[in-house]
């Protein structure tokens, strides 16, 4: 192994990867990247300016008070009023995410859609988790109203159950919505894959291919779902790509790496925890945060007037948990990547995928821009890791390819 170590050297079989594209490409990707940091901020103030224009306006007050004048029914009044602050501030925010998700993703060549294909689907999206959180909202006003002093503990706790069953729904009933998704057709490529998904106890009837092109030219896969609605999606931009039977080894055992190690209850814990610390804060910040608005009217906590308020602080608080939020993410998809190179013994399959998503993930940031930003770890960080593990095993025929 010392002489095979000797003649590979994995800092230049990294470097060789990153040169693949051109320095022009290198440069575009990391102004989008840059752009994509700029715009955490930018959302969160659009959605903050939004919640705040709610309020000083006041319409949500007066529409709970015509409510309450007529029938003093509380959860009338949470329907009413939270169904109609969470359309107002969809519409308010249309034209933002215009930018945001099409015009400059159509900027920068990630996607093809026309405006008139994102606009039908991102106003369908509204409704749907707009019709989620409305749920989850009339729930918490409810725990509010019966459980005042404790009401963020058991709010954490019925945001992991809806972080669950979104885990379980999702792929079953809302993404077949946007998307069509058939099992990867007979030959070498799916042959590949059932072995592959056969081998480390993963359903081998749930790999599918969908067209993702429909919205979006990255190089992508996921895996999503729990309960046996798991499974794993690549999307035909993959195969547009020129992507070869080494990358579909070493991208689809990435995503069983998450499957098997069950990285969606992972996720759906650590996000549960920080529901409860932001949930405890909500409660303790709330008339702080509505007294430096300047409103008027909202009468408290369990007012579904003041979910605007609400709004205000999960919106400041999550754009400071970035970084807690990449870093949960981002061991995942290490771990992921270490399954991958364990399982399917294609590290410069990966490397060749890896490179591929370049253009909307910039490949060499600071370390600092790493941890505040990337929820994945950087692209040249990555490949690094394929070829040290392939100097490691390269006296081993079983596994690198």
């Amino acid at each position: 192994m010392a002489h095979s170590a000797a003649i590979f050297d994995p800092a230049a079989a990294t470097a060789a990867y990153l040169a693949q594209l051109p320095p022009e490409a290198h440069a575009k990707a990391q102004a989008y990247t840059h752009g994509g940091h700029w715009l955490l901020l930018w959302s969160a103030l659009v959605s903050v300016a939004v919640a705040w224009l709610l309020l000083r306006t006041g319409v949500l007050v007066r529409l709970r008070r015509r409510i309450a004048s007529r029938r003093r029914r509380p959860w009338l009044a949470a329907l009413a009023v939270v169904g109609a602050g969470l359309a107002i501030e969809s519409l308010l925010v249309l034209p933002w995410n215009a930018y945001e998700h099409w015009w400059r993703e159509r900027a920068y060549g990630l996607t093809s859609q026309g405006f008139r294909g994102w606009l039908l689907e991102a106003l369908a999206k509204d409704l749907i988790y707009g019709l989620i959180t409305l749920a989850l909202m009339l729930g918490l006003y409810a725990l509010i109203r019966r459980a005042p002093k404790r009401w963020w503990l058991w709010g954490a706790g019925a945001t992991g159950v809806v972080f669950v069953l979104m885990l379980v729904v999702a792929p079953v009933l809302i993404q077949p919505l946007f998307n069509t998704f058939k099992p990867a057709p007979p030959g070498p490529v799916r042959d590949a894959v059932v072995a592959l998904a056969q081998a480390n106890g993963v359903p081998s009837d749930k790999i599918v291919i969908f067209n993702g092109s429909k919205q979006s030219n990255r190089y992508t896969a996921n895996v999503s779902g729990l309960f046996g609605t798991a499974r794993v999606a690549m999307s035909d931009v993959m195969f547009a790509k020129g992507a070869d039977m080494a990358e579909v080894r070493g991208v689809v055992g990435h995503e069983m790496g998450h499957y098997v190690h069950r990285h969606t209850l992972w996720l759906a814990g650590a996000y549960t925890l920080m529901a409860l610390a932001a949930f405890f804060l909500v409660d303790k910040l709330f008339f702080p945060v509505l007294h430096l608005t300047g409103a008027e009217g909202v009468e408290g906590l369990a007012d579904p007037a003041g979910m605007p308020v609400i709004g205000i602080i999960l919106t400041v608080l999550g754009l400071l948990a970035t970084p807690l939020t990449c870093a949960i993410t981002r061991e995942a998809e290490s771990d992921a990547d270490r399954f991958s190179l364990e399982r399917a013994h294609e590290p410069d399959g990966l490397a060749k995928a890896l490179v591929k998503t370049i253009e909307y993930r910039a490949a060499t940031p600071s370390k600092l821009e790493e941890v505040l930003f990337y929820d994945h770890p950087a692209v040249g960080v990555r490949i690094r890791r394929c070829m040290d593990w392939k100097a490691a095993h390269l006296d081993d025929p079983a596994k690198p390819r």
